[in-house]
């Protein structure tokens, strides 16, 4: 059993899995957590790692591969001619092994500590530079900033701050 590339239709891997599940093929799409912000709102949204793509195990011999490419939600099998190219195996695993609690971990810079210089990288705040004060939960901190002729308490998302090079 090796695995292979799926390519699906657009926002359609959710139901490319389901349907090869259906026909007995086992298939990964590794998705990670996102905050999306719509009308004053925040909500944790999944999203695919690799937009249109899935992955599919199968052995390319003896299984019904061509079935793949009718599957509902699936445009088609990356090939080499007529041919589905192979994934390496360690590929799989170097994916899977980022994953926490089936969720890829982004690879995010570490949030800073209290006493550093902080950048704000989003919102009406961005680019502005100030010191963390202290985190007040998982979700927030609290960063002073110099503006309005003084010195400013900021309450801001945790996500929105990244640490200055020093």
């Amino acid at each position: 059993m090796s695995w292979y590339v799926v390519y699906t239709k657009p926002n359609a891997e959710r139901n490319a899995e389901t349907h090869l599940g259906r026909q007995g093929f086992t298939s990964y799409c590794p998705h990670f957590s996102r905050t999306r912000r719509h009308a004053g709102r925040e909500e944790k949204v999944l999203r695919p790692l690799f937009p249109r793509y899935l992955f599919v195990s199968m052995d390319s011999e003896s299984s019904r591969w061509r079935a793949i490419r009718s599957t509902i939600g699936v445009s088609h099998l990356v090939c080499q001619g007529e041919t589905p190219l192979p994934v390496p195996e360690e590929v799989i695993e170097a994916i899977r092994s980022r994953e926490v609690g089936g969720l890829i971990v982004d690879g995010m810079p570490p949030t800073p500590q209290p006493g550093e210089q902080v950048r704000v990288i989003d919102g009406p705040l961005a680019d502005q530079i100030g010191t963390l004060l202290k985190l007040t939960d998982s979700e927030r901190v609290v960063v002073l900033m110099n503006m309005m002729q003084g010195e400013v308490r900021v309450d801001l998302p945790r996500d929105a701050v990244r640490a200055c090079p020093q």
